[in-house]
């Protein structure tokens, strides 16, 4: 143990689970706010007895809720974002801005060491895309209330826990068709959930990160149909790919929309017409001293369970 303590803000999610898993390890006593205490359980054995622990979430995000929160703490990582919006709490104005500023003026009234504000990349003023817009503006809050954020804007984030390769390999399992929105055209550059748990980690033990914003890429730029080829390579799957116009694609989420948990919203088709890559000449994360992994290293080691005869299905027929 290092007597250090950290408080991580949506730390049960996909990203999060990695970067709790590596601050235990470094020794950290660490506070995982969530909404749904129980989330944090399976997060335990990631440390010793007592080291990691559920932390109260401020469903306002209060200036008092947060100082008793964060009294103490040397490192706040915020993760805290949504893809849809639902009710009056999970908006993305209440979570990608509101909750921003105020989870980093709560950092800075605590005087906390290391803040850390996960965004994405893409996030703009400009942007058509809701989303895109209070991304933008959450880094901006959180800049003016902690100058010293270091500010991290993954791509498309992929490994076995992912909702994006993940995705279209399950919906590869029960369709015949795969769409391609836009005609498949926009462009990613995925990058492997260690990789941005490491930028995380470099964000807090490097003194040169403070004050910072960088842009997380993986090795590879490619195409949404380059993607989903990808994927299909390494599950074995068969499918077709047909190209899926804008204004259809913008008809079937008004439908998906109704739903509790919309695999599509009108507002994720605005942010698909814009590419989600590194910008020339941005600090990523070999500014960061990180070595990014590829594709083909990673996505084995979980999509060959969609394959049919699971992952050793290929040794199987090689010796057939």
């Amino acid at each position: 143990m290092n007597n250090k303590k950290a408080i991580i803000f949506g730390g049960t999610g996909f990203i999060g689970r990695q970067i709790v898993k590596k601050l235990a390890q470094r020794g950290y006593t660490i506070g995982v706010v969530s909404r749904y205490a129980e989330r944090v359980l399976p997060l335990k054995p990631f440390g010793f007895v007592g080291q990691i622990a559920p932390a109260p979430y401020p469903v306002d995000f209060n200036a008092a809720a947060l100082d008793t929160l964060l009294s103490g703490a040397d490192v706040v990582v915020n993760l805290l974002g949504i893809l849809f919006e639902k009710g009056k709490q999970q908006t993305f104005q209440k979570i990608h801005v509101d909750a921003a500023g105020a989870i980093g003026a709560a950092a800075t009234r605590a005087k906390v060491s290391h803040f850390v504000h996960v965004s994405a990349l893409g996030a703009s003023a400009e942007s058509a895309s809701v989303y895109a817009q209070t991304k933008a503006a959450g880094e901006a809050a959180v800049r003016g209330a902690y100058p010293g954020a270091v500010i991290l804007r993954p791509s498309v984030v992929f490994g076995s826990d992912d909702n994006f390769f993940n995705q279209f390999a399950r919906l590869a399992n029960v369709l015949p068709i795969l769409p391609l929105i836009g005609g498949g055209l926009t462009r990613f550059q995925p990058v492997y959930v260690g990789d941005v748990a490491d930028a995380v980690i470099a964000g807090i033990e490097n003194p040169k990160a403070a004050g910072q914003t960088y842009s997380l890429g993986g090795t590879e730029v490619l195409t949404f149909k380059a993607v989903l080829e990808r994927m299909l390579k390494h599950t074995g799957q068969k499918a077709c790919m047909v190209r899926l116009p804008w204004t259809v694609a913008n008809f079937q989420a008004l439908i998906f929309e109704q739903l509790p948990k919309p695999m599509l919203t009108r507002d994720q088709i605005l942010l698909l017409e814009s590419d989600s890559i590194v910008p020339n000449g941005a600090a990523g994360l070999v500014e960061l001293g990180i070595t990014p992994h590829t594709l083909d290293a990673i996505l084995p080691t979980y999509l060959e369970s969609y394959r049919k005869g699971g992952r050793w299905a290929k040794i199987k027929d090689a010796a057939a």
